[in-house]
């Protein structure tokens, strides 16, 4: 199976940026990445933590889709439990629209437990009530007749869509999964992609050997096809030339993300009051799994690893973690665009063919060109 390249962008910007920057930053990285033939860019839903403050993945989609040719955009996710189910069936289907086909829509349940709380949701019922959403939606896109659905949190009362999906039959859509299991049951139940956002650490990469699994299962319960082409996971990567390189650049952010990352979920890098060295934070990351910070070859090794313990999949997601600055940011994203996706799309395989056919005929061929020259030569002189 080819696989494909995109980037995950909650997005993580450290606080002591300015906002309004990165944002516009993202914006120009997307057009980067549309030129640089990336297939995918993920936006996220968030509102609270301080990193990670991109409001509305659709907003973002709308913005980056003026901007941009061919890539496909992408939500990761739409957080359902804080939306009707209608108004998200209704901006998506004019997200398709609008971008004739280019979007693909990931829902979610929300994954910051204070994004919750701000609300008055009990993030106990969060996953519930994203399956309660879900099922509506897909009535709404599915159905020609009028929905009505009553549950504790919404009621769709002779609701239809006005417009249907430019992407016939339906805007594609996906589920995302961190470490539960009601991602994957879901996109098996009803045949939609995978987005696996729950990391590559020791711990992650032994549920995502089970996903696939699940995803299978659940969708021959219900009838359903699901392909591995459509399952897509996120990683956490920096890349420069040599590895070097790529822990000098990794100073700017490494530290801040994972303190971050400590406050909003279980994953502990470093324990409470412990000194660390930059150098040590990078080993810890490169061997937990948790991430992979190098050069292309660690890189590499890094990605195929995940594509052998899941037996494959379709995309693989760069995280956008402002672990190094926007500059070799966008190195690292022209490097492996350069020297690590066509290991794993084959873009290359022709060329070393042709070249190793060429190299093997070479003394055949001088031989041949010798003659020719010395036959002209000849011929001029008579």
């Amino acid at each position: 199976m080819t696989l494909r390249f995109g980037v995950f962008l909650p997005p993580y910007h450290n606080p002591r940026r300015d906002p309004t920057s990165a944002l516009d930053q993202d914006l120009r990285h997307v057009e980067e990445l549309d030129r640089l033939g990336y297939a995918q860019v993920w936006f996220g839903e968030h509102h609270s933590g301080g990193f990670e403050y991109i409001a509305s993945p659709e907003l973002m989609i709308a913005a980056a889709a003026q901007r941009t040719a061919r890539i496909e955009l992408c939500s990761g996710v739409i957080s359902l439990p804080y939306h009707h189910p209608l108004m998200v069936a209704d901006r998506i289907v004019l997200l398709d629209h609008l971008t004739r086909g280019r979007v693909r829509i990931g829902f979610g349940p929300g994954a910051l437990v204070a994004d919750a709380q701000m609300m008055g949701l009990d993030y106990n019922l969060a996953r519930p009530r994203m399956e309660e959403a879900l099922d509506a939606i897909l009535e709404l896109l599915d159905s020609p007749d009028a929905v009505h659905r009553k549950t504790d949190w919404f009621t769709l009362d002779d609701a239809r869509l006005q417009l249907q999906s430019y992407t016939q039959p339906r805007v594609r859509l996906a589920v995302a999964a961190a470490m539960s299991p009601n991602g994957p049951k879901l996109a098996g139940r009803y045949g939609l992609g995978l987005l696996s956002v729950g990391g590559t650490s020791a711990k992650a990469a032994e549920l995502l050997e089970q996903t696939w699994d699940i995803t299978t299962v659940e969708a021959r319960k219900t009838g359903q096809t699901v392909d591995r082409a459509d399952w897509t996971i996120v990683g956490n990567v920096h890349l420069a030339e040599t590895e070097e390189q790529a822990i000098e650049d990794t100073r700017y952010g490494l530290r801040e993300f994972l303190d971050y990352r400590h406050v909003t979920s279980p994953m502990k890098m470093i324990a409470p009051g412990e000194e660390v060295s930059h150098e040590e934070l990078v080993h810890r990351v490169n061997e937990s799994g948790f991430g992979c910070i190098g050069g292309p070859e660690r890189v590499t090794e890094y990605i195929q690893s995940i594509v052998d313990r899941t037996g494959g999949f379709g995309t693989f997601l760069l995280t956008a973690h402002d672990w190094a600055d926007p500059a070799a940011t966008s190195h690292m994203y022209e490097l492996v665009a350069s020297d690590v996706m066509p290991r794993f799309t084959g873009a290359t395989a022709a060329l070393h063919r042709s070249y190793a056919w060429t190299k093997e005929r070479k003394e055949g061929f001088n031989e041949r060109f010798d003659t020719g020259i010395r036959k002209a030569t000849e011929s001029y002189r008579r």
